[in-house]
């Protein structure tokens, strides 16, 4: 199996091998269905959990700021556990090996355990760099073993936790083929042809409809067959909310050119993330369901639902014994657990095709649509958009995300500005230039400018955490204008 290669002054493989992942990526057939041992026509119901996972890299390996080393916030805070929670770093660090100890425990007693797993790039790089081989290994087992894998779906997303609305469609594209190549690298090619669903960070959904556009085409010119969008963040057609929230839905975007492109979307409801998780709520809620009828065929609903993996009391605490406890009861029962590929696989096994599922769109689009038609061109798209605006309030286009109280904009154009600037620049100077991604340069200039766009730098406020994203943004800045 593939071992982590980080030969390039400590760099992790996020570039170089782009023609590779794209050969690989997502192009196993029926990875899941055939392995899973369900009855899709028996169960009545199903339901999925997503374990979202996440720690930023922070310029705190040195006492001065503008020279320090980039190191995990994990590592931070195993280093400095006397100062506020970071005494929780040793129960951070066992969440992310633990999901590689339950399933082979579970199966080991016969019962079929089932996990999404979402693991940002920053993150497994932070873990390899601050050598916690253990918790690599525990995650490869379950990844590459035909035993295990099965059991674990593993999610892409953006390598450090880029939001999608806010971050230069380019360089997204950049962060999705930059965690593909450093996730085959860890766990092989091989692995990376069963990764198929996409997690994007903080369940930012684009709606502007340009840049909803790139977002969806990125996902699929990358092999992606589905996306897990929030309940709240999408729409029907006709604007009225999503109605058969347990079905999955062909997500529909359009843009100002009259393009068109479309995903499949499974919905994550809305509800206390970590709670609902930690407690198996989705499970509980999917027994009280039974079939429902899509395109002429009975089929079970699915009740899906993402959480971050270890963050807070009820996900540290409550969810190993409880996630074990509904592994137990749920195994070979009427409402299994599902992972995402593995009831879609069942699903289109049916004979159901794409065009089948009911359709949805990101939120707000039905009013611009009613404004103006696809391919009216970018200036009647603003001035569609402005007019909407002053018609609302609530009308926007910042995307939307797990929770409507933050803004991942408003506030922060003290981060926001410095990394549209980084951008720029590494668009100018790296990307128009088509300087090959093979170049140790331009892994050097990428590692800092993907890090410089981790929404965690804009969750937390104002402060050191806006502190570090200028100094990221600054050392992009100066390695552009330096190396190229």
């Amino acid at each position: 199996m593939s071992q982590p290669v980080e030969t390039l002054n400590g760099l992790p493989p996020i570039c170089g091998q782009e023609k590779q992942a794209l050969k690989h990526a997502g192009i196993a057939k029926d990875a899941y269905r055939t392995a899973g041992g369900v009855d899709f026509s028996r169960i009545k119901s199903a339901a999925a959990i997503a374990l979202h996972m996440q720690q930023p890299l922070i310029p705190a390996g040195g006492p001065e700021l503008s020279t320090a080393a980039l190191i995990s916030n994990l590592k931070y805070m195993m280093d400095n556990q006397h100062v506020g929670d970071n005494h929780n770093a040793p129960v951070f660090q066992w969440c992310y090996k633990r999901i590689g100890e339950f399933v082979p425990q579970l199966v080991g007693e016969g019962k079929e355990p089932r996990a999404m797993l979402e693991y940002t790039g920053c993150l497994l790089h932070g873990l390899v760099d601050m050598g916690a081989h253990d918790v690599i290994d525990a995650l490869r087992r379950i990844t590459v073993d035909p035993a295990y894998n099965r059991c674990v779906e593993w999610l892409g997303c953006p390598w450090s936790h880029a939001v999608a609305p806010s971050t230069p469609p380019q360089d997204y594209k950049l962060h999705v083929l930059a965690w593909q190549q450093h996730f085959a690298e860890l766990f092989g090619w091989e692995s990376l042809e069963r990764v198929k669903g996409f997690s994007p960070s903080e369940m930012a959904l684009p709606n502007q409809p340009d840049v909803a556009y790139e977002f969806v085409k990125t996902l699929r010119d990358c092999g992606f067959t589905w996306v897990i969008v929030q309940e709240h963040t999408v729409e029907q057609l006709d604007g009225r909310g999503i109605e058969q929230r347990h079905l999955p839905h062909r997500l529909v975007v359009r843009n100002s050119k009259g393009e068109e492109a479309s995903i499949i979307a499974i919905i994550k409801t809305q509800g206390s993330d970590t709670k609902l998780v930690a407690q198996m709520q989705p499970w509980y809620e999917a027994k009280s369901l039974n079939r429902w009828e899509l395109a002429g065929k009975s089929v079970p609903p699915l009740v899906t639902q993402i959480a971050d993996g270890e963050n807070g009391g009820v996900m540290m605490n409550e969810f190993p014994q409880k996630f074990m406890e509904v592994v137990r009861e749920s195994s070979h029962s009427e409402t299994p657990l599902l992972n995402g590929s593995e009831y879609l696989e069942h699903l289109f096994a049916l004979g159901i095709k794409e065009r089948d599922l009911p359709t949805c769109q990101p939120l707000f689009q039905h009013r611009i649509w009613n404004k103006i038609q696809p391919g009216a061109g970018p200036e009647k798209l603003a001035k569609s958009i402005e007019e909407c605006k002053k018609e609302d309030h609530r009308f926007h286009m910042e995307g939307g995300s797990w929770t409507s109280s933050i803004s991942w904009v408003q506030g922060y154009d003290n981060v926001i500005g410095p990394m549209e600037q980084a951008s720029a620049l590494f668009n100018e100077k790296v990307l128009k230039r088509k300087v090959p991604t093979t170049d140790p340069r331009f892994r050097n200039a990428l590692f800092y400018l993907l890090t410089s766009q981790t929404s965690c730098y804009r969750y937390w406020g104002q402060g050191v955490w806006t502190d570090y994203a200028r100094e990221i943004c600054r050392r992009v800045t100066e390695i552009v204008k330096h190396d190229f």
